[in-house]
């Protein structure tokens, strides 16, 4: 064979071998599982917890005690003492409406009144002199009877004259318009200045110290809620904090459109921190039990039956479990069967990494350090 020929043939055997080599490196990098890495929010503990099964409700809450205190006397209103926010002692001044020409009828009925217990008084005696004559046959049985009559006459004059006293000193009291309870003065009406009449409104005093939600369970969960039964549930503007209270009545009727039952939890707002008006939802506690859960974007209800995407020794793993209750407050499933405490599940979107994966949960970074500004130069004198 000549020199000639030899070359190429060597050269395109050198080229397969390099082609073989080549493909045999590719497949063993396709063959080698490659390890992904997740954050630590995509990971969850199985863990004990409480699961509550009682019916869920929301409503307002509501001041348990609520006063709208209006104008029991007519009159120009001269002086306001509160403002809306303040709060007010038992008894305390709010307002003062013009009671001139009331204290003129207060000082009449009491001048009455006096004149009257006077006359109570002489007849009372006269009766007792013309009594003790007639004993004694001194005087005529006519007498006598005139004398009874004159006591009587003088008795219901004294008790007229006292109730039109009474009447006179309450519309005078009620020109002083007072706080009936301690409590915050939530709305005010009046100024300085306006003529008011009977009847109409000056302020509202709300008692703070208990509140009162007022919410509707469906008729069909009625049979899961009594009388004392205990209430936990959130508060608008009170963003990870619960409060607790307990069912203090029942509405004995369902609204025919709704079919929704009526119920009223009182609870204890110490520290007044609760206010009337806000938006409220919860759970009575039926039924708690204290069981093994996992949130609910960690179970996979796509299959024939449920399952988790366990992290165990680096990898994943799918675990068929079996649930049981569902808490719709926590949103968190009890778990039968499958698996135990401590392991590490699985969450939302890393549900779809296919099972036999390894994982490397990668730590929470820091917040980088906010730069040191640069020190000003120094300024040459």
């Amino acid at each position: 064979m000549s020199r000639r020929l030899v070359v190429p043939s060597l050269l395109v055997a050198v080229l397969s071998l390099t082609a073989c080599q080549g493909t045999e490196t590719d497949a063993a990098a396709a063959a080698a599982p490659v390890t992904v890495e997740i954050g630590a929010d995509a990971i969850a503990l199985a863990e004990t917890a409480v699961i509550s099964s009682g019916p869920l409700l929301s409503g307002t809450l509501v001041a348990d005690r609520t006063a709208q205190i209006r104008a029991e006397v007519p009159g120009s209103v001269v002086q306001v003492l509160v403002d809306e926010g303040s709060p007010v002692a038992k008894g305390a001044s709010l307002a003062r409406i013009d009671d001139r020409a009331i204290s003129d009828a207060f000082l009449s009925a009491r001048s009455a009144l006096a004149a009257a217990e006077a006359g109570r008084e002489l007849a009372t005696r006269e009766l007792t002199r013309a009594e003790r004559l007639a004993q004694a046959g001194a005087i005529a049985d006519r007498d006598l009877e005139n004398a009874k009559r004159g006591d009587l006459l003088a008795r219901t004059a004294f008790d007229d004259a006292q109730a039109r006293f009474a009447a006179a000193s309450k519309q005078k009291d009620a020109a002083g318009v007072l706080a009936p309870y301690a409590g915050v003065v939530s709305e005010r009406f009046v100024n300085p200045g306006d003529v008011v009449t009977p009847g109409a409104p000056l302020f509202t005093v709300v008692d703070p110290a208990t509140m009162r939600l007022e919410a509707a369970v469906p008729a069909e969960q009625l049979g899961q809620v009594r009388i004392g039964a205990t209430v936990t549930f959130t508060v608008t503007g009170y963003p990870g904090r619960t409060f607790q209270g307990r069912i203090s009545a029942v509405n004995p009727s369902a609204d025919p459109q709704t079919r929704q039952v009526r119920l009223f939890v009182r609870i204890p707002n110490a520290g007044n921190r609760l206010v009337a008006g806000l938006f409220a939802e919860g759970r009575v506690a039926a039924d708690a039990r204290t069981v093994l859960t996992v949130p609910e974007t960690a179970v996979d209800q796509r299959g024939l039956r449920p399952a988790v995407l366990r992290l165990k020794g680096g990898k994943t793993e799918k675990v068929e479990v079996t649930l049981g209750t569902f808490d719709k407050a926590t949103e968190r499933f009890e778990i039968t069967a499958g698996i135990a405490v401590g392991d590490t599940v699985l969450v939302g979107g890393a549900l779809g990494t296919a099972a036999g994966t390894p994982l490397v949960v990668k730590p929470a970074t820091a917040p980088a350090a906010p730069a040191t500004p640069p020190a000003p130069a120094a300024t040459a004198n």
